[in-house]
């Protein structure tokens, strides 16, 4: 088991059951049916379980999360990931690519976005959640600081803006489609 796996189960060990909050399943259940879709960074599967897809496929880094997954899952394939490597999926093989509340915990960004578009087939649709950062944050931070917004043992590692994330996804090869924030999430569409 990778060192990045470990802590990663050892987070999902504390973790509670619980459901999703109801503004990233609103967004999840807004992307409609499709024939596959792959949950990058599925964790428990909350929100995999509201993927509208008749061939299902969850991946996550953590054997703590996936086990969790698949008492909550009742159709679909499981894959373990290993953080840093290919993934074990066919290239263009979803129709869509759900990355939840993921990418602001992930290392290296370029080599998860690269995997997503690779798996991808020409056409389809990347679904990213990700805690949203802008001006109201930065001003919270000039008053308190840094320390009192952002806890300094929280397991993110990245903070986007709307600008930033789709900037990044623009020179990685997708079209953004829309890009939004509610509820302090920015919920973003793009296409590959």
């Amino acid at each position: 088991m990778a060192l990045a796996s470990a802590y990663d189960d050892a987070i999902w060990e504390q973790i509670g059951d619980g459901d999703a909050p109801a503004h990233l399943v609103d967004f999840v259940r807004s992307l409609g049916a499709v024939e596959s879709a792959l949950d990058v960074g599925c964790g428990d599967g909350r929100l995999t379980r509201e993927l509208a897809a008749r061939d299902l496929t969850a991946a996550d880094v953590s054997v703590v999360a996936l086990a969790r997954a698949r008492e909550r899952l009742v159709v679909g394939r499981l894959v373990e990931l290993d953080p840093g490597a290919p993934w074990p999926l066919e290239d263009g093989s979803f129709d869509l690519v759900l990355c939840s509340e993921t990418l602001a915990h992930v290392q290296d960004v370029q080599q998860l976005l690269s995997e997503m578009r690779r798996v991808l087939r020409p056409g389809g649709t990347l679904a990213i959640t990700t805690p949203a950062h802008g001006r109201l944050i930065a001003v919270r931070i000039a008053v308190t600081g840094f320390e009192a917004v952002f806890h300094p043992l929280s397991p993110h590692l990245r903070f986007f803006t709307r600008r930033s994330l789709t900037r990044l996804l623009d020179g990685m090869g997708f079209d953004v489609v829309s890009a939004r924030r509610r509820r302090g999430t920015l919920l973003v569409t793009a296409r590959r």
